[in-house]
């Protein structure tokens, strides 16, 4: 018979409409290519044509009654046999005349019939919930799992210059026949530069699948790694910087290196008094929503005083500074 339309939508020969509808309801839930990311492209499309030709055949009673009697291959080619002299053996479940040897077979599309039981746009997630959880599904009382939150702990270099994070997940999923299985999957989390602690990526439905359950969204929130040089305060960066009293009265110049690695040059020329602070601008975090703009570097200092002056050095000082 070739291609079994039965065994797809994974009902008996003797399937009602209503058996039909639920079934493809079910298969389309997993398999539409916009709810099934993580399956591929390719095989999440392939099988959801698939659903949709089996159901789109099965619930046509001509073209059900030909495929019953004749295969897929008539039914697709229209090359159907005269009418026997005699009743058929095993023949269509339906009984009734034997079909039209001139019809041709018009296959429905895939995304159509979709529209058609979920309502709304098939492309459109809230178009698909509202569908099949609110209007033709208002008697399937589904709900979503609450979602779920994991820390994604990102050194200073990596929120200054972005980077790629791939995550290991494992996770139970119900496969076509409604079977649970557990799989395990590599998410990629593309780091913005600029981002802030608290940022959310949010990867819809990526947590387990359960029957009756629609899974919850996988939220990954990002998290600061304390840095050895500089602390972050919004789109500044900031720099503690010790220097010795002689420094702060006579000037010192500052060599860095920046989280990407530059070598910069500050020279500190001012007499340095408590509180002081040196701003250097555009050397601060990259801004998220403006890439090419940077906040400041915010020296501090911390003026370190000798524990203990000699007889001799008081006087020198005495004499240089006046006092």
């Amino acid at each position: 018979m070739g291609v079994d339309y039965y065994n797809i939508l994974k009902v008996n020969r003797n399937a009602s409409d209503d058996d039909l509808k639920k079934a493809y309801r079910r298969l389309a839930m997993i398999w539409h290519p916009d709810k099934n990311p993580g399956a591929g492209k390719g095989e999440a499309e392939s099988k959801f044509k698939q659903i949709s030709e089996a159901y789109d055949v099965l619930s046509d009673p001509t073209k059900r009654q030909i495929y019953d009697l004749y295969g897929e291959e008539a039914l697709k080619s229209g090359q159907v046999p005269p009418p026997p002299s005699s009743s058929r053996g095993g023949g269509s479940h339906h009984g009734g005349p034997h079909p039209n040897p001139s019809y041709r077979f018009n296959p429905r599309d895939a995304e159509d019939i979709y529209a058609e039981m979920f309502g709304g746009s098939s492309t459109s997630s809230r178009g698909f919930r509202e569908g099949y959880y609110g209007n033709s599904g208002a008697g399937m009382g589904l709900r979503k799992a609450a979602a779920v939150e994991n820390a994604l702990p990102c050194s200073m270099e990596e929120l200054y210059k972005g980077a790629k994070k791939k995550m290991k997940i494992s996770r139970t999923i119900a496969d076509s026949t409604g079977k649970v299985r557990n799989v395990e999957e590599i998410l990629t989390i593309e780091i913005k530069p600029g981002w802030k602690k608290g940022t959310k990526i949010t990867f819809p439905e990526k947590g387990n699948q359960e029957p009756g359950v629609i899974p919850a969204d996988l939220i990954f929130v990002v998290d600061e790694k304390p840095h050895a040089v500089f602390m972050r305060d919004s789109n500044d960066l900031v720099l503690n910087q010790e220097i010795s009293l002689v420094e702060a009265l006579t000037g010192k110049t500052l060599e860095l290196t920046t989280l990407d690695g530059r070598n910069i040059i500050i020279p500190i020329t001012e007499i340095v008094k408590p509180g002081y602070e040196v701003i250097v601008s555009n050397e601060g975090m990259p801004i998220s929503k403006e890439p090419r703009r940077k906040g400041n570097l915010r020296i501090k200092f911390d003026v370190k005083y000798p524990s203990r002056l000699t007889t001799e050095q008081k006087s020198d000082l005495k004499r240089v500074l006046g006092g």
